[in-house]
């Protein structure tokens, strides 16, 4: 939807941020117009940069009276491409970076939309409190960001995905008006949830400008392992065994195959085997505990058993902190090592735990016999459904012709999800990458729900409008 804004209007909107909160150099712009994989490429009349929620109030009721539509932009770290502009006027809240409060009595940490979440990890941590979200893009993904898109990351298992981790939001919505609704209520049973609306809609409600988010005591005890195994099946089990052995202290675990893990030690610097010997499969593994030295036993007793059952192959236990992170590096890293190895479909999806190994099986057969040599990398976050499932062209095949069968081997990707009752974005969102495809997967009585509920607060459709339903 490739809009032409009216020169005044341009002009009003420049004079609400003032000198600095702007622009339209290609060369500031350029970085905020292609997402990070370079699958898609964006323009905009211009750039806003504001600095405070009345700013963003002013932005969105001139627009809203002009019909001039707006992609909300955090971190740049999506995969979908829902931030990525085709025309509309670009909002960056790169500039609303304040940590408003950290109160440690009400376990709440209130920060704007701008602040990205390793301040929020080190603003947390000054204070003795632990904020649990996590992932590999934390130095540049933010808060903002992270709620549009109700962010999982790796320790979901434990304390749940954004969604969970949200006490009360601040935002624009769509006609201009603030909402302050930046609660810290474990209990607030008064009717609609508004700010559950906002969480996940990819700014197609409102744009987020604050947040209150949740905070945990520190654990003092915490181990880190590294397993093989033979298969995603073998995993299964070894999750159910963990969550039995450790009484629920396990806060991560990371399914990689061999595949993937051999790319991250062929394209990133630093990277070293994990274990003595290659193996099909692995498992990132880690525990947490409030009882000195909970975590470490728990673990090593875990392992013992797993290895006396024939669930894994071989184990290592990690000994600092500075080893526990080469591990986690080789999970993080699991992405940026495809990178250069061509061509790829990448389906971020979710199933059923217990379903989560036939998955694997059923989808590789399938996109195998559509696309014969086809290079299948499945990792990801196993401990709660959660499947990256990677598709790369063919050793030596050619980039473009398998591009062109993406969306074939998404459907048949996708049709295996939903036969198995899972969904086809776990976290990642829509984005322009797959609204149109979620309307094939969803009820018409639920899209028409869906579609009640953004016009009532968005009838010009002015908010990210190429985004959901």
């Amino acid at each position: 939807m490739s809009q032409s804004v009216p020169e005044p209007v341009l002009s009003r909107l420049k004079a609400i941020v003032g000198e600095g909160g702007w622009s339209q150099d290609p060369e500031r712009l350029a970085p905020k117009l292609i997402e990070w994989r370079g699958r898609w490429h964006g323009n905009t009349p211009l750039l806003l940069l504001p600095r405070t929620t009345q700013e963003v109030s002013q932005i969105v009721t001139l627009c809203a009276e002009a019909g001039v539509a707006i992609t909300p932009q955090g971190g740049n770290t999506g995969l979908v491409g829902g931030q990525i502009p085709d025309g509309e006027v670009l909002l960056s809240l790169e500039r609303m970076k304040t940590i408003r409060e950290v109160e440690t009595f009400d376990d709440v940490i209130v920060v704007e939309a701008g602040v990205t979440l390793t301040a929020v990890h080190e603003a947390a941590t000054a204070k003795g409190r632990h904020f649990p979200l996590s992932l590999a893009s934390e130095g540049s993904a933010t808060i903002g960001g992270l709620v549009s898109t109700n962010a999982g990351g790796t320790a979901v298992l434990r304390y749940g995905p954004m969604r969970d981790l949200v006490l009360g939001l601040e935002a624009v919505l769509p006609d201009g008006q603030i909402w302050n609704g930046l609660k810290r209520l474990r209990k607030d049973n008064t009717g609609y949830d508004l700010k559950q609306l906002l969480i996940g809609a990819e700014g197609t409600l409102g744009i987020v400008t604050a947040a209150s988010l949740k905070l945990f005591a520190i654990l003092p005890s915490r181990a880190t392992a590294m397993v093989s195994l033979d298969s995603p099946h073998a995993a299964i089990a070894l999750l159910a065994l963990a969550k039995e052995q450790t009484g629920g202290g396990v806060e991560a675990f990371e399914l990689m195959g061999r595949r993937g893990v051999g790319f991250v030690l062929k394209h990133i610097a630093g990277m070293r085997e994990p274990l003595a010997e290659i193996h099909p499969w692995y498992v990132l593994i880690e525990t947490a505990s409030g009882e000195p030295g909970a975590a470490e036993s728990a673990l090593e007793r875990l392992l013992a058993l797993a290895l006396e059952q024939g669930l894994i192959t071989d184990a290592a236990i990690a000994q600092d902190g500075a080893q526990a992170k080469a591990f986690w590096a080789i999970r993080e890293n699991q992405s940026a090592g495809q990178k250069t190895e061509g061509a790829a479909w990448k389906h971020d999806v979710s199933v059923p735990v217990s379903q989560v190994a036939d998955f694997i099986d059923e989808a590789t057969a399938a996109v195998e016999a559509f696309q014969p040599g086809c290079r299948v990398v499945a990792f990801g976050h196993v401990g709660d459904g959660n499947v990256h499932y990677d598709v790369l062209v063919p050793d030596g095949g050619d980039g473009e012709t398998h591009s062109a069968l993406r969306d074939q081997g998404a459907q048949i990707v996708h049709d295996i999800v939903a036969r198995r009752m899972g969904s086809i974005s776990a976290e990642h969102g829509l984005g322009t990458m797959k609204s149109a495809e979620a309307l094939r997967y969803k009820a018409p009585v639920e899209v028409a729900a869906l579609r009640a509920i953004r016009l009532a607060l968005d009838p010009k459709r002015i908010m990210n409008p190429r985004v959901h339903f």
